[in-house]
């Protein structure tokens, strides 16, 4: 089985969103084997639908900029390059996120541009997981659990690829103790 580690940045804005929608904008994420290991890691910028034009708050907050997703692909294309990278029709895996959020944003996406949402249904949700091995009262964001694990938070916070990376050394961390099936 192979272990999708994942993360997205979408569009935002200041308040609610303009026609009511987030639009995926990036895609990280780092495929793990059976073994543990970091084998391959994804990463793509998506050029939004609907709002096309980045928010400031949204370029500020990602540190994505409008340069790089307007010369992106649109979100059906992206998603074909990473389902051919995840394997879908080739072999087992199981797509992991930190929170609900990541997942229920690809099949919003997915949805809008009437795609297959099927396959999203092998997901594990690694924060309520991650709470409980711990035994914490509470869910802590992503940044407070790399650093309660001794890691050093690398990369750009609120970028999907930095995101996916430090959920990775979390998930590898403590790979034989999830319950994932």
């Amino acid at each position: 089985m192979n272990y999708i580690i994942f993360d997205l940045e979408a569009t935002c804005w200041l308040g609610r969103p303009p026609k009511g929608l987030n639009e995926i904008i990036e895609i990280g994420a780092i495929k793990v084997n059976d073994y543990g290991e970091a084998e391959s890691k994804f990463t793509r910028f998506v050029k939004p639908s609907i709002n096309p034009i980045l928010s400031d708050f949204c370029k500020k907050l990602t540190s994505i900029s409008q340069e790089d997703v307007d010369k992106s692909k649109i979100y059906p294309f992206i998603l074909s390059e990473f389902m051919d990278w995840v394997g879908v029709d080739e072999e087992p895996f199981c797509l992991i996120s930190w929170g609900k959020y990541d997942r229920h944003q690809l099949v919003q996406d997915s949805e809008l541009h009437r795609l297959d949402t099927e396959w999203l249904k092998h997901h594990f949700n690694l924060k309520p997981a991650y709470r409980e091995l711990k035994n914490l009262k509470d869910e802590p964001g992503l940044k407070k659990a790399v650093k309660l694990e001794g890691f050093e938070f690398t990369g750009i916070h609120h970028r999907a690829i930095s995101d996916a990376e430090n959920l990775a050394k979390i998930f590898i961390k403590y790979f034989k103790e999830w319950s994932i099936g």
